[in-house]
């Protein structure tokens, strides 16, 4: 971690999620905890997803989309989060495969000017009945490449 948080330009690509950080997120030294980062932006994905009409009721056989696992987690600390209050999670997807995808993220201020966090997942798509790997729906398909970045 560094004393200062990066600061980055206007989003060109992906989408600004708010997120709350609470009191009972931080640690015993009033640091926003390292396992609630995770949590946050698996709330904030959650939350970009049900605005395009994709969500999960329990029922695995129903999920679709939403029956699948992580393959990969990747976190860098950037700045400490050291009080509760209104922040941001920028999403976007690096890569979107045939049945797997890797998302990029940031934990930012709520305007998303400073980087407190970034990342990538890597989720893989799974049959319900098998539990093996299986295609994404087009229709997923079809509102993922509109979050996929602009190739540099």
């Amino acid at each position: 971690m560094t004393a200062e948080a990066q600061a980055v330009p206007a989003l060109s690509h992906g989408r600004l999620i708010a997120v709350a950080v609470h009191f009972d997120d931080l640690d015993a030294l009033g640091l926003l905890h390292n396992a609630r980062y995770p949590v946050m932006v698996e709330r904030a994905w959650t939350t970009l997803w049900h605005e395009r009409g994709f969500g999960f009721d329990g029922d695995w056989e129903a999920a679709g989309d939403f029956c699948n696992a992580v393959k990969e987690l990747r976190i860098t600390y950037q700045a400490p989060v050291n009080k509760p209050g209104a922040y941001a999670v920028h999403l976007w997807l690096e890569r979107l495969g045939n049945t797997g995808l890797t998302y990029g993220f940031r934990f930012c201020s709520a305007d998303g000017a400073t980087t407190y966090a970034h990342g990538t997942r890597v989720l893989v798509r799974l049959d319900a009945a098998t539990l093996r790997p299986t295609s994404w729906s087009e229709r997923f398909r079809a509102v993922g490449r509109e979050l996929l970045r602009p190739a540099d």
